[in-house]
């Protein structure tokens, strides 16, 4: 029998996309990381919510992490706008770099519209004992 730390019990994580799709974002406009996290003790179906950190606790905690980028169609992932690269290329006028931002942030939103309707079935998990295949269960 497995046991309540073992992280191979899981054969399903129930999530919310916008838990996905949020944490996907977070991780690319912010310092630290954002993840989608399932805490022991681990069952069948376990939820895994938005977790927030600065330095991995795995170890400490036994939690088991999941990147967003690997709960979004990989598509979608490479078509996130890019607000460093439009901002290099923009004069260094002030108003140019508002409206920028601005037009940035409403991308954000359409790309995170499109990025919750394209959560995978399945994700790899990373274990203690190698690689662990499970599938998706959106909420909502």
């Amino acid at each position: 029998m497995v046991g309540d730390d073992d992280p191979t019990a899981i054969r399903s994580l129930a999530l919310s996309p916008a838990d996905a799709t949020d944490a996907y974002v977070y991780s690319q406009e912010n310092p630290g990381e954002a993840v989608l996290r399932a805490t022991p003790p681990f069952h069948g179906r376990m939820r895994a919510r938005i977790h927030v950190y600065h330095v991995d606790d795995t170890e400490l905690t036994g939690a088991v992490h999941v990147s967003p980028a690997a709960l979004i169609a990989d598509d979608i992932v490479a078509d996130y706008p890019d607000l460093e690269s439009a901002l290099a290329d923009a004069d260094a006028d002030p108003d140019t770099a508002d409206e920028i931002r601005e037009r940035h942030a409403e991308a954000v939103e359409k790309w995170q519209q499109r990025a919750r309707e394209s959560i995978v079935d399945s994700v790899t998990l990373e274990t203690p004992d190698g690689p662990h295949r499970v599938a998706v269960k959106t909420l909502g």
